[in-house]
């Protein structure tokens, strides 16, 4: 007897072909790594070109990743996390920046109401800087007494209260950015300028003058 070549039978004319199963998957299930177009199952070499071709490593070596190879595009639950965040950052810009012009505008507020406070104090000063000059006149001859005197205290008590100080007393050093020299005569015992009268009283709001002291003053030859 012969034996026949074995191999794949032939099926006659008229049959039906037996069934055949092609693996067309592009990721290999055992190893994770792509398939080469061409390459058999379980071809070790095709599975490395196809590793060196997409630039990353063999499956199996040291720190490879599975995923490298996975061909997928992000879901669409990544895609509204990410839009998410960058609203979120958006508005986190914007509400800093309205949050620092807020503080700029309190800020010049504040010193906009200081501003319009003294010089309504101003204001106020120089309309009674009449009655003022009258009372100090009438303190320096003795001629207030009484209920007059009370009044007069608490004037300068509601006065002090504003921040508006008197000034101007005799043996002062003379100052010409806070006294008006009226009269100056010189002494010989005299070694620096200083007030010796005191004609009218100076007014000041902190470090602003409202009017200056109006004074003479004696100083060396």
């Amino acid at each position: 007897m012969t034996e026949e070549p074995q191999g794949t039978p032939e099926v006659p004319e008229g049959e039906d072909k037996p069934f055949q199963f092609s693996d067309k998957r592009k990721v290999d299930p055992a190893s994770g790594s792509p398939r080469v177009p061409g390459a058999k199952r379980g071809d070790s070499r095709g599975e490395e070109a196809g590793a060196a071709r997409e630039g990353g490593t063999p499956a199996g070596a040291a720190g490879a990743d599975p995923l490298a190879g996975l061909d997928f595009e992000p879901s669409a639950e990544t895609a509204e996390l990410e839009k998410a965040k960058a609203e979120a950052a958006e508005h986190l810009d914007a509400l800093q920046r309205e949050r620092a012009s807020f503080t700029n505008y309190r800020n010049r507020s504040l010193r906009d109401q200081e501003v319009a406070r003294t010089r309504g104090l101003e204001d106020v000063l120089t309309g009674l800087l009449p009655v003022l000059d009258d009372i100090e006149r009438a303190k320096a001859h003795a001629e207030l007494t009484g209920p007059m005197a009370a009044i007069a205290e608490k004037i300068d008590a509601s006065l002090a209260r504003f921040g508006i100080e008197r000034y101007g007393v005799v043996g002062e050093e003379f100052d010409p950015t806070v006294h008006d020299a009226l009269m100056h005569r010189t002494a010989d015992d005299a070694t620096s300028t200083t007030v010796e009268l005191v004609i009218e009283p100076g007014y000041r709001i902190g470090d602003r003058v409202v009017r200056a002291a109006r004074v003479g003053v004696v100083g060396p030859e």
